[in-house]
């Protein structure tokens, strides 16, 4: 038995919840992985897994057993980079997830550079407006707008991305354009909710220092950044969306700014990784590169002068 292999299947059995998801992440026939894991809670005289018809968890021993592993396998892969080849050309797949306007607008036009300096790294890329579990769902890495709030993830600021407030051209005719906070009044949002927590969001403006929070009514809600911006072209209502995502809306003249004087508060955009990938050589190059890739002036991320 490959004791390493093992345990590079025991944690993605623990980390994706069932003996299928981790075959299939790691194209592994299913048969084998059943096999290792038999072989290994063999050698070890302890069950690990608990088997229901739903769902595979880690019995208490498979729960410690499961945190050696990730420490044992990431102290493996720093060491062999150090003394091999792949500290300066890391290989393997690397999996990361960030939301899809990033990706189509920011990343993926991007990509070509990164994958030819690196082009032993397979990238598996997930355009996704809901949070990922990045454990449970196999994930090295994530991009996320807003603020970070899962003090378990490792956290790498990337940018401070600019909004602007939008309207279209037919709903501007109908409401007026507005010049002041005041003549808000009387205005419709396109409301934007979190498909998981349920949170709804509405306009903000920065005034000073403060944050200055308006809530208009709303007729539609929505819960994808291509659908906000799809409703607000409809006429449905005011949006405040990242300027990249909305620019092309902007010089197409199918949407146009209001409250140019009165600024959305610009959004953070973040990596995040679990820490026991920090030592990855695949995601601290994807990462650096990310922070090279923001730093640039032209990306679309701040408003040019």
């Amino acid at each position: 038995m490959d004791r390493f292999n093992a345990m590079r299947v025991f944690v993605r059995i623990v980390e994706l919840g069932g003996f299928a998801k981790a075959a299939d992440s790691l194209q592994l026939p299913r048969a084998s992985v059943t096999i290792l894991i038999k072989q290994l809670e063999a050698h070890l005289g302890v069950q690990l897994l608990q088997r229901t018809t739903r769902q595979v968890s880690p019995t208490l021993d498979g729960a410690a057993y499961y945190q050696r592993c990730v420490r044992l396998l990431a102290d493996l892969e720093e060491t062999e980079a150090v003394f091999s080849t792949s500290r300066r050309n890391p290989r393997g797949t690397l999996r990361i997830d960030m939301p899809s306007g990033i990706g189509r607008f920011l990343v993926i036009p991007a990509l070509p550079e990164f994958t030819t300096r690196y082009p032993q790294i397979d990238l598996e890329i997930g355009l996704n407006d809901r949070p990922v579990d990045l454990i449970r769902e196999g994930v090295d890495c994530v991009l996320r707008g807003g603020l970070a709030l899962d003090e378990s993830l490792v956290a790498r600021p990337l940018a401070m991305m600019d909004q602007v407030t939008c309207a279209s051209p037919g709903y501007v005719q109908q409401f007026g354009m507005p010049s002041t906070l005041d003549e808000l009044a009387g205005h419709q949002v396109v409301e934007y909710f979190s498909s998981t927590s349920g949170k709804r969001y509405g306009l903000e403006f920065q005034i000073g220092k403060d944050i200055r929070l308006v809530d208009l009514a709303k007729q539609v809600a929505v819960n994808s950044a291509d659908g906000y911006l799809a409703a607000c072209e409809a006429g449905y209502g005011l949006v405040q969306t990242p300027y990249y995502h909305a620019v092309r809306q902007l010089e197409a003249g199918t949407l146009v700014e209001v409250l140019t004087q009165l600024r959305p508060p610009p959004l953070p955009l973040t990596a995040l990784y679990p820490p026991h990938r920090q030592l990855s050589q695949r995601v601290r190059v994807f990462v650096d590169w990310l922070v090279e890739l923001c730093a640039r002036p032209g990306n679309g991320l701040q408003r040019q002068p």
